[in-house]
């Protein structure tokens, strides 16, 4: 039977505590390497990475400086059309100002910036160590159902990470530029901190990068046992009504964002509802299949 095969394999596995610590050891090794490796090569293009950044900024700058142009304020839907390409984006008035107070503020943000990257750019690598040091204790077809998640954990955070920044950072600054008050002999302006915008966008980053991980996270429940599909569908309006929470609480005051951010997550919810309905017509396929092998004595 397949089952003793499994567990024969496991048994074939096993080793002294010295060697998986010996193991343990390599792929920590391994890890350092690499985030040290990425940390270095984030760093030398931390200039770049950190004008790369600034591109939502310079966006909404420039759709914000153009409405005030034309006299009008609905800046808005301006940027909502250039963002889905209805419109061309209106040329710089002027360069991008931030600012920094402290003499080494802008040296640190670059640390704090290259640190980030580095585990951003070496997250395959550290995400495969770690299965690598698993992958021996599992069932073989734990590591068939494992397998996959390696791949969709990454591909969902980009995704939330990409809505981020070609949506959620320019409505987000759009709406923070819009708060100024220009005239009258009275001038409150917006100058970011360049220590401040960079939290500003590792937060959402890792907000939005997160919140895409719900269909990971409910389909390694469903393969746990723990949730089921008729739960979750039954669950539904509180799970909308939760991430509409989240949704408030992790975006900028403003219903665009927050839309922009509760709809493809509740899109999510129901499309791990599906993944965990899959999952069960399998085990039970599985299951039927196992029953018919039993041979009765």
């Amino acid at each position: 039977m397949s089952y003793d095969a499994d567990e024969a394999e496991i048994e074939a596995s096993r080793a002294p505590l010295l060697d998986h610590l010996i193991e343990l050891r390599k792929r920590l090794i391994i890890c350092v390497v690499a985030v040290v490796a990425g940390f270095i090569l984030c760093f030398s293009f931390a200039d770049t990475i950190y004008q790369f950044l600034l591109h939502p900024f310079k966006m909404a700058a420039q759709i914000y400086a153009a409405s005030k142009a034309a006299g009008h304020s609905a800046g808005a839907f301006d940027l909502l059309f250039v963002l889905v390409g209805l419109k061309e984006a209106p040329a710089a008035a002027g360069d991008l100002r931030l600012m920094f107070t402290a003499p080494l503020e802008f040296f640190f943000t670059k640390l704090k910036l290259a640190g980030f990257g580095a585990v951003v750019l070496t997250f395959p690598v550290l995400a495969w160590q770690v299965y690598a040091f698993v992958a021996p204790g599992l069932y073989k077809r734990e590591r068939r159902a494992f397998l996959p998640f390696l791949v969709a954990a990454p591909m969902l955070f980009l995704m939330g990470a990409a809505l981020v920044y070609y949506i959620i950072l320019p409505f987000v600054l759009w709406f923070s530029l819009s708060q100024q008050i220009m005239g009258a002999g009275i001038a409150v302006e917006l100058l970011p901190k360049v220590s401040d915008y960079l939290t500003l966008v590792t937060t959402l980053l890792l907000a939005f990068g997160l919140c895409f991980q719900l269909p990971v996270v409910l389909t390694l429940l469903g393969l746990a046992g723990i949730v089921n599909s008729s739960m979750l569908w039954k669950g539904w309006r509180y799970a909308v009504f939760a991430v509409v929470v989240v949704a408030a609480i992790v975006t900028p005051p403003d219903p665009i964002s927050q839309l922009l951010l509760a709809t493809p997550i509740i899109l999510l919810y129901f499309v791990s509802v599906g993944c965990v309905k899959l999952i069960e017509l399998r085990r039970s396929k599985d299951d039927a299949s196992a029953g018919k092998d039993i041979v009765p004595t």
